[in-house]
């Protein structure tokens, strides 16, 4: 276990999981015209257990291939409505874990500073 991890427990690593998430999600949208593209998605859980235990091509084997549940005759998997959905909702998680370690950050600063 490092040292950060006593500090900011499993925040680190979530935020880490969910700015990759975010990348995944914002590449799908991106490409939502793009014929034969195919929508990718990361298993959250998968994912963060693999962070937490510093395995990077853990990371990389939880992002898994989306199921459409309307095909596209031009092969393209990427449901827009639903893309834009997840990406709003990890947005919120992402910015949430980020106002939690600010904040344990600012514990540590006064802490530090004996305030």
């Amino acid at each position: 276990m490092m040292a950060g991890d006593s500090l900011f427990g499993v925040h680190g690593a979530a935020l880490e999981v969910r700015a990759k998430r975010m990348g995944v999600l914002a590449s799908n949208i991106a490409n939502a015209s793009t014929p034969g593209f195919k929508a990718r998605d990361i298993d959250f859980q998968a994912a963060l257990k693999s962070a937490e235990g510093s395995n990077d091509r853990g990371i990389d084997a939880a992002t898994q291939y989306r199921v459409p549940t309307q095909t596209s005759m031009d092969g393209n998997t990427v449901e827009l409505n639903n893309e834009q959905t997840a990406f709003a909702e990890n947005a919120v998680q992402y910015q949430t874990t980020l106002s939690f370690l600010n904040g344990r950050i600012g514990q540590i600063t006064r802490a530090l500073k004996g305030e």
